[in-house]
């Protein structure tokens, strides 16, 4: 494609990296990203990757604007209390770059739209703040074949992965899936959620960068892909860790003899 001038400009400190270069660059303008959440994560996702110039943003989030979510969720503005999530967010990446084309679904991903919703996308960004959705998604995303890129917050520390495990290498292998590190979900009120415990608002900022970050490598190609690898930083300590993680035979999911071969499971 033939850049405007302005897109030049916009995109310079972009096409100056060797990595991405005007190739890259029309990659990105090219791809679609689907962001699950217009909250704490998906704020900073939504505005880093729509500043990079990601052509097509598909942002899904049944919920409203209210006071108590502008602590941290950097995409709205008091002027948005009351207004759905994802027109806000929609205006506000407008007013960001023309260049991106915003497609919001207001409404919550489930058993019987996941599939279809994720099939118009390149990559998948969860930043659902919920047991019940990190699992549906994990699980749609590698039955649909789709790259994941999740990431989970709480009070002062934080957790950044990347799933892609429907990818096998030359031997047959293929990385973790998130129900390889996490089988089944925690029973109801074991974990506390953010609204309970609470969370500061600038790791939010923070956790949902990097997984902006490695959003762009997956769409780019480039770097060391952080499938097969769990990110965990600790806010108050500021500490990050990056923990090795294998692919699970017994998974139920990506295993040698799978239990779950469709969303039936999610519908129980």
């Amino acid at each position: 494609m033939t850049f405007s001038e302005e897109q030049i400009n916009r995109y310079a400190r972009h096409i100056l990296l060797k990595e991405v270069g005007g190739k890259g660059q029309e990659k990105l303008l090219n791809s679609r990203v689907l962001v699950i959440g217009a909250g704490g994560l998906g704020s900073p996702v939504l505005l880093y990757l729509a500043a990079a110039g990601v052509g097509t943003l598909g942002v899904v989030d049944d919920d409203v604007v209210d006071l108590s979510n502008l602590q941290r969720q950097i995409i709205h503005s008091t002027d948005a209390v009351g207004q759905p999530k994802v027109e806000s967010a929609k205006k506000t990446i407008a007013a960001i770059n023309p260049d991106v084309t915003v497609v919001p679904h207001n409404f919550r991903i489930d058993a019987d739209n996941a599939l279809d919703l994720i099939s118009d996308y390149d990559v998948i960004a969860d930043g659902s703040d919920n047991f019940a959705t990190r699992f549906l998604v994990n699980d749609a995303c590698y039955l649909g074949q789709k790259t994941l890129v999740s990431a989970a917050i709480l009070r002062f520390d934080a957790q950044v992965y990347t799933f892609k495990a429907h990818e096998k290498d030359a031997d047959g292998g293929h990385g973790p899936c998130y129900r390889c590190i996490f089988p089944e979900r925690p029973p109801d009120g074991m974990i506390p959620t953010c609204a309970e415990a609470g969370v500061l608002g600038a790791m939010c900022g923070m956790t949902g960068s990097l997984q902006a970050t490695e959003v762009l490598k997956e769409l780019l190609g480039i770097g060391e892909s952080l499938s097969g690898g769990l990110l965990i930083a600790e806010g108050l300590a500021t500490i990050f860790r990056k923990i090795t993680v294998k692919a699970d035979p017994a998974c139920v999911l990506c295993g040698e003899t799978p239990g779950i071969t469709d969303l039936s499971v999610h519908k129980e």
